[in-house]
Order: structure tokens, then sequence, then C-alpha cells
């Protein structure tokens, strides 16, 4: 079990949600945990918090069916469960010493604020880190005050877009491949590509990387769309010969490349 320390509304339908479990839990960034809303049912999901921090987790959340929306109903000081983690998260050693091109959609943020956290731990190790990140609206922005401590970091070169600007909004207008660019100081041929976000933006991300020179096997993208039991039980997440929660969620492009269901 673990109690909700606070809840943080990140937009009209994301929350932030920061526990502590009853016992301290360690994590690879990547990984996932199964939450447990007791009587009701649970889903996966990916922590959002440094994977350094064992004594509390973060994880965010959009309210997307009856788990979540009740998910969103609770307050700090209510209980839920965890079990986890599970799954195979981003292999840090393989990037060490390489160019990383983080690309993000939505949501698809919070692995990815895990894994940047924990790229910041040891920043040296890593010879770039380029941030490409994209939301429907500037209000869809999630973890819009630490976005902006990111941009005001001079180890990271972070730029964000919407599909849809407003009257307060300065940057790019436009998907997120519009923002996927030969210009971004890249070695495309041996840099890395991590992606995460809705299937759309992924496939499309994705096709976009390899027209820019990117390798098929130095594309990671999180496969977790699908999970449902965490343990590779129930085949709902399965990929060619894969369980995206037993194999995954990340893999490399080529890994599953093969399998005609992988943006689905």
């Amino acid at each position: 079990m673990a109690e909700i320390l606070d809840v943080i509304e990140e937009t009209p339908t994301i929350k932030t949600f920061k526990l502590k479990p009853e016992r301290a839990v360690s994590f690879e960034t990547g990984q996932f945990v199964e939450m447990t809303v007791p009587g009701l049912g649970e889903a996966p999901f990916t922590p959002s918090s440094n994977p350094i921090t064992r004594e509390t987790m973060d994880l965010t959340i959009m309210n997307v069916g009856r788990v979540t929306s009740r998910l969103h109903e609770m307050k700090a000081g209510e209980a839920i469960g965890v079990r986890g983690p599970y799954g195979k998260g981003y292999p840090l050693d393989k990037f060490k010493g390489r160019e990383l091109l983080i690309v993000g959609g939505g949501v698809g943020l919070a692995p990815l604020r895990s894994l940047i956290l924990a790229l910041l731990n040891s920043i040296s190790d890593y010879k770039k880190v380029v941030i490409k990140y994209g939301a429907r609206l500037p209000k869809d922005i999630v973890y819009k005050e630490e976005v902006k401590r990111w941009k005001e970091n001079k180890a990271l070169d972070v730029e964000l877009t919407v599909d849809k600007g407003d009257e307060s909004w300065k940057g790019n207008v436009g998907v997120i491949t519009t923002i996927l660019k030969d210009d971004m100081g890249l070695d495309s041929g041996s840099g890395i590509a991590i992606v995460c976000g809705p299937p759309i933006m992924m496939k499309f991300s994705t096709f976009k990387l390899l027209e820019l020179g990117f390798k098929h096997e130095n594309i990671y993208l999180s496969m977790e769309k699908n999970m449902s039991c965490g343990i590779g039980k129930c085949g709902h997440c399965r990929i060619g010969p894969y369980y995206a929660c037993k194999d995954g969620p990340v893999f490399t492009y080529e890994a599953v490349k093969p399998y005609h269901n992988i943006w689905e």
C-alpha cells in the first residue's frame, strides 16, 4: 500500500500523484508499476520521478477510463496499492558517451521526465541531450515549471511545440515532426533517439527520425499502450513474439518493426 502525499494538477485532464509506499521501491527509469484502486481495479503506469529517490514515487496520469477517473477523484491522505516494478527500462549504459534526442508528446513526457532526471544525475556521461516536446494546446503542456527550468539548464537543449497556439504562445506551432529537423546539431548516424507519446505521434516521429538518418537499432520506443496484467499472462500487449510488459515496454524500432500492430 502507498499513501498519496500530494496531487498536482498538470493540465485539465492530467494529474501527478506523489506516493509514499509502505516500503522503499527501487525502479529503473522506463519500468512501470501497477496502481490498484481497492475494490475497483488496477492499471499500469510508468513512474515519472527520479529513480534514485526510493522513498517516494511520482506517477503522472491522464483521466481516460474507469480506474483513472477514480484516481483523479482521490486526495492526499488516501491509500492505493502499488505492485512492481515490472518490465525493462531504458538502457542507460548504452546511452553513455552518445548524443541523445528525446521526443515526447502529451502525457508521454511522464516516462521521459524520469529519464531526463536520471540523465541529469550524471549528465557528463552523455555527449549531448536534446529534448523536443509537443502538446495539443499550451494548457496541455505537463510539468510547465519544470520544463522552464530544463530550458534554462545549459546541459539541455529544449524546444516545445503546440498543435494550436493562443495569444500567450510564443513558440513553434505545428505537430512534433515540425521541430525534428536536420539543424538540431545532432549526428543522426550515431545518435540515440527516445520516443514516447500517443501511438500516432510515435509512428510519424519514428518515420521522421528514419528520414533524418537515425538507425533502426538506435530508436527507442515506449510500447505500453495495451499493457494490462503486467506479468505476461493476459496477452493484451503482445507484439509478435514479445509481451510489452515483460520484454519491454522499451523496445528498439529494429526489434518491433516487423509486426503490423505496433502502432495500434
